[in-house]
């Protein structure tokens, strides 16, 4: 039993699947709510797991840009109520001159009364999508990509492969200024004026961009991403008849579930009848690739505790949402202090699971001079 368990912390990689399933289910309990309080646990508790759990690898070095980023969207959304007026409330905080604007651009304010609850709607909005941008981050700085693409489905095999090229693209770009900034220190170009040193940096990572994207072309175009192979245009067209006729009978299904005054007849049937045409499309579809996979990850206890932990908060936040909807939104008609449960904040903290229950990632190297069985997990 002993042995069991510590191999079960043997440092290794988790299936990317897994951090995807946690970091989704993340951002989609941020999207149910607008409690501050709330939303900085979650940027929290996602911040503590990514410290955790993320490896050497040059993905998870960039996630203190999506930090950044998450701070400039919460900026931005407050002085946006300034720029364009925030009168929507009776507690006027600033009173600034208003530019008259013509005509044609009637309810568009620019400057003018300040309210105190106009200020605190843009907060609550611009912390709501900076902690869902960082869960985005975080699934992108613990989840390996390349693995990710491995675990694609083959129907999904190269829509997939542009989706995490898109992904892998920002992480990249962070991990060529950091490079060519390591560089400029070893030359000693640290000196100098904030433009020039800024036009230093940027035109090489611009190219170092640009060579990379000529090498990920061709050696995609030397693998035959792309190509049709054997299959037939009848099957192609029955495939992606049977695609575009399910996933909009899947639309049209979650439209009625989730609308009460539709017809139940476009509800669940609807619904369930899209997933088969989908599902079936997909088949078809898994048919005409083929390829191999070298060692196919897997799922195990680890994977499960970090993907159930992740949906588990979005279940929390959804089931409270119903029971005491004024804890998770706070009202801006009456300005007072937002309210806390105990439901909701037991759920956001259940998604620091994966910082406990699992294996530490695998040391990309061993520093010199130090025994593999001396380097800490």
């Amino acid at each position: 039993m002993r042995s069991h368990s510590a191999s079960y912390f043997l440092p290794r990689d988790l299936h990317p699947g897994a951090w995807w399933a946690w970091t989704l289910g993340l951002a989609v309990a941020a999207s149910r709510t607008t409690n501050p309080w709330l939303l900085l646990t979650i940027v929290a508790v996602v911040c503590h797991v990514v410290v955790a759990r993320r490896s050497e690898a040059p993905w998870a070095m960039a996630f203190r840009v999506y930090l950044v980023l998450g701070a400039v969207i919460v900026t931005f959304r407050v002085l946006f109520r300034f720029v364009f007026g925030g009168a929507e409330g009776t507690t006027i905080i600033v009173s600034l001159p208003e530019i008259p604007l013509p005509a044609w651009a009637a309810g568009i304010r620019l400057f003018g009364d300040v309210s105190a609850e106009s200020l605190l709607g843009g907060l609550y909005d611009g912390l709501r999508l900076a902690a869902m941008v960082i869960c985005l981050g975080a699934g992108n700085a613990l989840a390996n990509p390349k693995r990710l693409l491995k675990a694609m489905p083959p129907a999904l095999y190269e829509v997939g492969t542009a989706v995490i090229v898109a992904l892998s693209v920002f992480p990249q770009l962070a991990e060529s200024v950091l490079r060519v900034r390591q560089a400029r220190k070893l030359r000693g170009g640290t000196r100098g004026k904030r433009f020039h040193a800024l036009r230093t940096i940027v035109i090489p990572v611009l190219e170092d961009a640009l060579d990379r994207s000529l090498r990920l072309a061709a050696s995609m175009d030397s693998r035959g991403y792309g190509r049709s192979g054997t299959a037939r245009p009848r099957a192609r067209f029955v495939t992606g008849l049977l695609m575009i006729a399910g996933l909009g009978g899947v639309c049209v299904g979650v439209y009625a579930t989730l609308d009460g005054s539709t017809p139940r007849f476009l509800a669940l049937p609807v619904l369930l009848a899209g997933l088969a045409m989908a599902l079936a499309g997909f088949r078809l579809a898994g048919r005409r690739v083929q390829r191999t996979r070298y060692r196919p990850d897997r799922w195990g206890l680890a994977e499960v505790v970090t993907a159930g932990s992740g949906i588990a908060v979005a279940v929390v936040l959804f089931a409270t949402s119903s029971v005491d909807p004024t804890n998770l939104n706070p009202s801006l008609i009456e300005l007072s202090w937002p309210m806390l449960s105990w439901a909701p904040l037991c759920g956001v903290l259940a998604g620091m699971l994966p910082a406990f229950l699992t294996p530490p990632p695998e040391l990309s190297h061993v520093p010199a001079g130090v025994l593999p069985e001396k380097v800490p997990a």
